[in-house]
């Protein structure tokens, strides 16, 4: 039988590689979800758990597993990802979980595979409960959230009658709460994000006579300086979001040029602007070209998004927010109804009308860093309060 309790199943997960490369081009067995979904997959046989899986990408495969209980209850989804990000930098093992001073280390023990860890430890103490007294309850286990979000995409699509229906989950859930570390605070609220790339071209030369050729790099250094003023004044643009704070914007990646010895005749940027909840993604990436245009008449090719992440409202979700706010004050009665500035899967359910919440264990301070952990403590408690949320109502 495999592990039950939060630490153990925690444990080998963490043990399991299942990294998203980001778009970088990476290959080996620890890329991608194949071998976790595999396991995922045995741990739901082993509990003698109905499922399914639905291959949205070639090796990358959502799970979903259902208890049904009393139709009138509805039903209940806990959605939560199975990729982790890279493991560049890390100074820890980073799939040799490690337990020290109360805390679980290795990639993924906060993000997300902590809350991975409290939602299996839950759903299988749910099977054991009347299932008329409580409301049906589907885990999802999704793909590709640390990237383009294909797998909660397919999911939510197939309500929508875009791709095959799932069999355990044809129809939207009543509420859906998505695994996150959020300390055990209730996030209702959150930022999107919008990323494009932007494009300068030159003509190259031999750089001994520089003054034949057209630098991209310094094109592009002009407007890498036009968009640190925009975003000096994008927070005071426009007004803060009352939980989820100012609309930013940041550009993250450049490259250009082919050889110290060319004048370079190509040089791209990646931008990142994040959009406040009333915002939408395309109309702030609209917003930042034509104000690009207006300065300067550099001409620039802006690519398509490769993400519209699309921000979570709190308007539709207080009344899910306030009946787990009821199981988190069980245990803990500091905890409250927060809004962060990251996104989640959250905001592509309440998109198709699901309304959702983030909530568990760990904080966000320790995602993607160099020695992941997180407080074995928060874990157990995370566990209790989804298994009292989803068998008391």
């Amino acid at each position: 039988m495999t592990p039950a309790t939060p630490s153990e199943i925690l444990k080998q997960l963490i043990s399991i590689p299942s990294v998203n490369p980001m778009g970088r081009d990476l290959t080996g067995a620890e890329f991608f979800e194949t071998r976790l979904s595999l396991w995922l997959t045995e741990f739901l046989q082993d509990h003698e758990l109905p499922w399914e899986s639905a291959e949205v990408a070639a090796g990358r495969t959502n799970l979903l597993s259902r208890l049904d209980g009393n139709t009138h209850l509805g039903t209940i989804l806990l959605d939560v990802h199975q990729d982790t990000v890279p493991v560049d930098g890390m100074t820890i093992p980073p799939f040799e979980p490690a337990t020290r001073d109360g805390r679980i280390y290795g990639r993924g023990a906060c993000d997300v595979k902590g809350g991975m860890a409290a939602m299996l430890a839950a759903f299988v103490r749910l099977k054991q409960t009347p299932a008329a007294e409580r409301p049906s309850v589907v885990l999802s286990l999704t793909v590709d959230e640390e990237s383009t979000s294909l797998g909660i995409n397919h999911l939510t699509q197939s309500w929508e009658g875009k791709t095959t229906p799932y069999r355990l989950c044809p129809d939207p859930p009543t509420c859906a709460i998505v695994a996150e570390p959020t300390e055990l605070e209730l996030v209702v609220a959150h930022k999107g994000a919008v990323r494009w790339t932007i494009s300068t071209s030159g003509r190259a030369c031999h750089s001994s006579s520089p003054n034949l050729g057209i630098s991209a790099v310094y094109a592009m250094a002009k407007i890498v300086t036009l968009l640190e003023s925009y975003a000096e004044t994008l927070p005071r643009s426009r007004p803060a979001h009352h939980l989820c704070g100012p609309a930013t914007l940041n550009v993250g990646l450049i490259s250009g040029g082919s050889s110290v010895n060319v004048v370079p005749d190509h040089c791209q940027i990646h931008v990142d602007r994040r959009v406040l909840p009333g915002e939408t993604a395309l109309q702030a990436r609209e917003e930042i070209i034509n104000w690009l245009h207006a300065q300067t008449d550099i001409p620039l090719t802006h690519a398509q998004p490769y993400c519209q992440s699309p921000p979570l409202a709190d308007e539709h979700n207080q009344e899910a927010a306030q009946r787990l706010l009821k199981s988190v004050h069980r245990y803990d009665s500091d905890r409250r109804i927060i809004g962060v500035p990251f996104g989640t899967h959250a905001s592509r359910l309440a998109a198709v009308g699901v309304p959702a919440v983030v909530f568990g264990p760990g904080s966000i301070d320790q995602a993607h860093t160099k020695d992941e952990w997180i407080d074995e403590q928060q874990l157990h408690a995370a566990t209790e309060i989804l298994f009292d949320f989803c068998s008391n109502h």
